[in-house]
């Protein structure tokens, strides 16, 4: 498989664990049934996506990228479905995690 094929899988994976961590809020701690059931199917996609990229894609890069990108498109699911706008302190914190993501991939290298 080829790097690009990859990050494709990744990105795939990436939009499973947002629509997993959503799921895991409407499930209401897991007491309803059909949200429970999707937040682990898609949760078991999620890491099947992920160890197929890290079959290609060096491990801490893969799960750099996927770790930031899903906990910053988790809080914009967050903001745009549930009205939980974020503070100035938390928004920097997410801008330096997307710069993290951005430096491991584009700056980091393997010895």
């Amino acid at each position: 498989m080829k790097p690009l094929i990859g990050y494709l899988i990744l990105a795939f994976g990436i939009s499973t664990g947002i629509a997993s961590n959503s799921f895991a809020k409407i499930s209401d701690g897991f007491t309803k049934l059909t949200p429970t059931i999707l937040c682990i199917l898609l949760m078991c996609i999620t890491m099947f996506s992920l160890a197929k990229a890290m079959s290609v894609i060096p491990v801490g890069f893969a799960y750099s990228t996927y770790s930031g990108l899903t906990v910053t498109g988790v809080l914009i699911f967050a903001m745009l479905k549930y009205n939980q706008i974020p503070n100035v302190y938390a928004l920097v914190g997410i801008l330096l995690i997307i710069i993290g993501v951005v430096m491991v991939n584009y700056l980091g290298q393997l010895n």
